[in-house]
């Protein structure tokens, strides 16, 4: 599986943003979905996951903003992203769960468990 994130750019604190995450090589429809990011200097931490079956899960710092949504006819996974912080300026990263682990709460955020992952897209939010 290939991925190809895109749809980052500049915006102001309040704004919105909708990454794509498009897929190729594999239909999505049977994998789990997550979305990471890494802020300068620091870590990569887990934002989003999206079970095959819609099951959702976010960070507490994201929940109410953001929405992880998918389409399989298009083989693409979104990030909808509102009332966007300074503090959400990062890269972006799409990743595939690995199939055969058990996803849950606790598993989507372990970035060992995810086997693919897409080359990321820049949000810079500015003040």
């Amino acid at each position: 599986v290939q991925l190809q994130a895109s749809g980052g750019g500049l915006v102001q604190a309040g704004g919105s943003l909708r990454l794509s995450c498009y897929a190729s090589g594999r239909a999505l429809s049977t994998y789990h979905l997550g979305w990471f990011r890494q802020a300068p200097g620091k870590e990569r931490e887990f934002v989003a996951a999206l079970s095959n079956v819609n099951i959702e899960y976010y960070t507490d710092s994201v929940k109410g903003r953001f929405t992880i949504s998918r389409d399989n006819a298009k083989n693409t996974v979104y990030l909808h992203m509102n009332s966007l912080k300074p503090g959400d300026t990062a890269v972006y990263h799409c990743a595939t769960f690995r199939r055969g682990e058990l996803y849950n709460s606790g598993s989507v955020r372990l970035q060992g468990l995810y086997d693919y992952w897409g080359q990321g897209t820049l949000v810079t939010v500015s003040s």
